[in-house]
């Protein structure tokens, strides 16, 4: 089924063909690195050393005359040297060649490329035409040599590269002639079929030459299928808020498929957030838009031949009513018939509203309000008279695994605005009532309005059962007036400020003083992480036209837009620092003048942290295997879940599982039988070019494709032409994808997606390398993928994006809306296991601080720094990193049901007599096991400072054992109260029973 589209075009090539030219399927038989994707195979019939032929190619791609021809003798798989090229268009080329084996078959190639850059970022440049012939061969042409060379076919090296049918061009004269037909001099709508998507928005398709001027639509669908159909309009003129109605569709017996089952993708639908929207088209001259139109077929239809109409019209522009007759068959489609994607079935799922409702997701809690205070899961929240936060609190334990009675506060004083007039002076604002509009289990909203007789604040604010709390802060100028600030204050706790994550720093102890200017352009920088291990707040600067910015190699394409109030030009920033009892956050703004009337917005988001406790259960039961290999060995290796990638066989393209899930569905079966879950890499930072809705999806604009210079791999160059940015390439199985633009309606067919692969294939959750949708799209992905009793579990995989390219942002800075929802982190390719401090191994690296546990990826990571925070590495992704060893002590010692209690409490029963040697203990009822890390600058010897009443263990009988860890440590007994030699950068491992 993979093409069958392409594959019913080459199938019925007898019956429509350019210039009887057959199109086929090379099968891969040649080199596509040196010799490209197309060829021509000719039949020299004549005599002599020259051989002519014409061929009527009909190429869409541009300057084919700077692109090199190779010529082949098919015979001896020899490149003819003796090559003329006479002429050279997008409509044909003629040449002359030496057909070296006489009369027989030869090869012409036509876009020769050669593959340059990373395997995985390629760059393919076309060929330059060489000159290879000899004089000699040059001047013996004969004047007046005529055509001895037929064409026999061209072929594509597979069906996938194939230009045909809607790829090969018709001439200028022909659209013209085609044009002429439909005596219109504004546009002409072209109907086609859903299998015939148009990808090329700048040239009319030589098949609807052929099939001569057609202005009906006619089709054929199931009962309950989700049909489409395209109406192609193309523009004579530049045309201005195209659009599309509907009529009824009746059939002769009066049976009627409403209007409202139609619609139109281009022209509105349905955003990720579950808003209803419609979109402007506009349509430049002599280029092409597709209108796909989607037609839900009732189930309940009756079998027959619908008749009605659709109305294309512009705003500057006649209208165009195109007839539509859809003969409906008597068989029942199951699901819509969404279990062929090639039919466009799925495009419906771009509208979608599933999972959209906020429930409350394990292991949240409902939104309690009392009093204004609002309780979720181990927080609360207060809200003052003016509407913002009056004081934030925890009540995590600092072991992080339960709660505790006590608060953990955040604040020393409600979160605050100051406005500052020219002369320096406050102006205080009054205010107004507090008015709850909303309360839900997943969400409360209030409202509230302060003022003075100079601005006015309406804000409005709601917190969600996870725990992150937005504001819209909207400000009006009630008459002209000039300011000298604007300022947000944030007056931190010290207790709950003793780290800090962003705005330019790693995840460090908190500087003393930080001083920050915004700088978009460089840097995608608009928040900062304030906290403690169990109490901490993330928050985030924005205004009304934020857009979400590309990441992951890509921000610099796509930065962060300057927030107009908190940036203000280049005189907004944050100060970080010391103020009397409070570490305050001053988010200033600078001088500025407003007129009367003028509006800005000062929004800000809060994430209150951690989210939920710590599950040490989890970690040490799920042991993920990062490939695609045999279960049983699989099994054997002691892992409990396998990650399967992209660019395997049973999840070959990247972000597009849809393909081969059958074998993906036979894998998964076989795995929940030996007792493995089976995770399937799947985001949407980016789409695989083989993506049945491609094309569709680049009719849309920019809406699900980010605009960008093109390049890259050949397909993407020779189909996708131009105008899109060039993403992760596959070179085992040639998957080039494209990256996508941010939020869009792509996110709502991500989530229908993700639940037709639960429902129907059985995944067991997600792996996600790097993310790029808000958690808006996460919480919907959360739900579907733990509907009826699934495990959803999601694990997210990060590069380290503190780099130039990624605008010196931190991956759990950029991610934290996402935490919630996550099982585990994997952070990950460029991370230094070997030259940070504990407190960026804390804060960026494991998790803790948020409720979640990690792992380590570049180099297997430090293992003995790693298990202090309870983490190893995957297996088996990295060659010289080995987990099992520490997997069987794991087993060994029984860690399941252990409470894990790390340095960073305040008390912690074993620690060290050195501060740059770290000891986390992990301790059951009569033993402990405790992990020492070392950040010492080199070798040394350390004691252990033990608290034998919290461990619950006789000194006088106690036993320190360090077990034989495979490629961690060799077995060894200690006394109590013997030095411990430590090593540089390494550890122990250390049984006290």
């Amino acid at each position: 089924m993979k093409y069958l589209f392409l594959l019913i075009a080459i199938a019925s090539l007898n019956q429509l063909r350019a210039q009887d030219i057959k199109y086929t399927n090379g099968h891969n038989e040649w080199n596509a690195d040196s010799l490209g994707n197309h060829r021509v195979v000719v039949a020299f019939t004549g005599t002599g050393k020259f051989a002519k032929t014409t061929i009527e190619w009909r190429r869409r791609d541009k300057n084919p005359d700077q692109k090199r021809i190779i010529v082949q003798d098919a015979k001896t798989g020899k490149k003819i040297l003796n090559v003329k090229t006479e002429s050279i268009s997008n409509k044909n080329g003629t040449f002359i060649f030496e057909p070296l084996s006489g009369q027989g078959t030869y090869y012409i190639y036509y876009l020769a490329s050669k593959n340059s850059g990373s395997p995985n970022y390629p760059t393919v440049h076309y060929l330059q035409p060489e000159q290879t012939a000899s004089n000699e061969w040059l001047g013996a042409i004969p004047e007046a040599l005529k055509i001895n060379t037929t064409v026999k076919e061209i072929e594509s090296i597979n069906a996938f590269n194939s230009f045909y049918p809607m790829e090969v061009i018709a001439t200028g004269a022909e659209s013209a002639a085609l044009i002429r037909k439909y005596k219109r001099t504004d546009y002409v709508v072209f109907p086609e079929d859903r299998q015939y998507p148009v990808k090329m928005f700048d040239r009319i398709p030589y098949r609807w030459v052929q099939r001569g001027a057609v202005t009906q639509f006619t089709g054929s669908a199931l009962r309950g299928e989700n049909y489409a159909l395209q109406l192609n309009v193309y523009a004579l003129q530049n045309l201005e808020q195209l659009s599309v109605s509907f009529a009824d569709l009746k059939d002769a017996k009066g049976n009627v498929i409403a209007a409202k089952n139609l619609s139109c993708i281009n022209t509105g639908g349905t955003d990720y957030k579950g808003n209803p929207f419609t979109k402007i088209v506009n349509v430049t001259k002599d280029s092409i838009q597709p209108l796909w139109c989607l037609l839900d077929v009732p189930a309940t239809a009756k079998p027959g031949i619908y008749k009605g109409a659709a109305t294309v019209k512009a705003a500057n522009a006649a209208v165009t009513v195109v007839p539509i007759q859809l003969t409906v068959g008597n068989a029942l489609a199951k699901n819509g018939n969404i279990a062929e994607p090639w039919k466009q079935t799925r495009l419906k799922w771009l509208n979608s509203t599933m999972a959209q409702e906020n429930t409350v997701i394990a292991p949240y809690t409902p939104l309690v309000l009392k009093d204004n205070t609002i309780d979720l899961l181990g927080r609360k929240v207060a809200i003052a008279p003016s509407g913002f936060p009056a004081q934030i609190s925890t009540f995590f334990n600092e072991e992080m695994t339960g709660l505790q009675s006590a608060p953990n506060l955040l604040l020393t004083e409600p979160i605050h605005f100051h406005f500052f007039g020219a002369d320096g002076k406050e102006l205080k604002l009054t205010d107004g009532p507090l008015t709850y509009t909303r309360q839900t289990p997943g969400t409360i909203e209030w409202n509230n309005v302060n003022k003075n007789d100079k601005i006015q604040m309406d804000l409005h604010a709601s917190l969600e059962f996870d725990g992150f709390l937005s504001y819209t802060v909207k400000i009006t100028a009630l008459q002209d007036i000039d300011f000298k600030n604007i300022t947000l204050h944030i007056p931190f706790t010290k207790e709950s400020s003793k780290y800090l994550m962003g705005l330019g720093e790693k995840g460090e102890l908190r500087p003393d003083s930080l001083a920050w200017k915004w700088n978009v352009a460089q840097k995608n920088q608009d928040a900062v992480w304030v906290g403690a291990v169990n109490a901490g707040l993330q928050y985030t600067l924005r205004d009304e036209k934020y857009i979400r910015p590309l990441n992951t190699n890509f921000y610099l394409q796509k930065p962060l837009l300057l927030p107009t109030s908190w940036g203000n030009g280049d005189k907004g920033g944050i100060t970080i620092a010391q103020k009397g009892k409070s570490i305050l956050a001053d988010n200033y703004s600078g001088e500025r003048h407003m007129k009367k009337g003028d509006t800005l917005y000062y929004n800000f988001n809060l994430l209150i942290t951690p989210f939920h406790t710590i599950n040490t259960d989890f970690q040490w039961a799920t042991r993920f295997y990062h490939k695609y290999d045999s279960i049983q060995k699989i099994k054997n290796i002691g892992a409990t879940i396998i990650n399967i990638h992209h660019g395997t066989a049973i999840n070959p393209w990247i972000n597009y599982p849809f393909i081969e899930w059958q074998k993906m569905k036979s894998y998964i079966d076989q795995a929940h039988q030996n007792g493995l879950k089976v995770k399937i890499y799947n985001t949407v930072r980016e789409l695989s070019d083989h993506a049945y809705e491609l094309f569709p999806l680049r009719s849309l604009g920019h809406e699900v494709y980010s605009t960008g210079k093109g390049g890259g791999f050949s397909w993407l160059q020779e189909h996708v032409d131009t105008d899109y940015i060039a993403a992760w390439f596959v070179p085992e199985v040639k998957d080039a994808a494209i990256i996508n633009s941010g939020m869009s309606r792509w996110h709502n067919y991500y989530v229908e997606g993700m639940n037709w692969l639960t429902q129907n294939v059985g995944i067991d959750g997600i792996y996600l390398d790097d993310v790029a949708f808000d958690r808006i799209t996460m919480k919907r992905i959360k739900r579907v993928l733990t509907a009826d009793g699934h495990p959803g579990i999601i694990d997210l995989h990060s590069a380290n994006q503190f780099n130039k390219r990624d605008g010196f942002i931190n991956s759990a800075n950029l991610y934290m809306e996402h935490f919630p929802y996550l099982n585990r982190l994997w952070f990950g390719e460029y991370f230094d296991y070997e030259n940070n401090s504990p407190a960026f191994f804390l804060t960026e690296v494991s998790g803790i601080p948020f409720g979640l546990m990690g792992e380590m990826l570049q180099d297997g990571g430090n293992a003995w720094r790693g298990m202090v925070y309870g983490m190893t590495c995957r297996i088996p992704w990295t060659e010289n990193a080995d987990p099992t060893g520490i997997w069987k002590l794991w087993d060994q010692f029984g860690m399941q049901g252990t409470k894990m209690v790390g340095y960073w409490v305040s008390n912690p029963p074993v620690k060290t007599d050195n501060e740059k040697i770290k000891a986390t203990t992990y301790k059951k009822e009569g033993k402990a096991l405790v992990s020492i890390g070392s950040w010492n600058e080199t070798d040394t010897d350390v004691s252990l400072l033990i608290d034998w009443k919290q461990l619950g263990i006789d000194p006088a009988k106690a036993t320190i054992t360090a077990p034989a860890v495979k490629n961690f440590q060799e077995a060894r007994n200690f006394k109590v109260g013997e030095k411990i030699p430590v090593q540089k950068n390494k550890g122990w491992l250390l049984v006290i029973q």
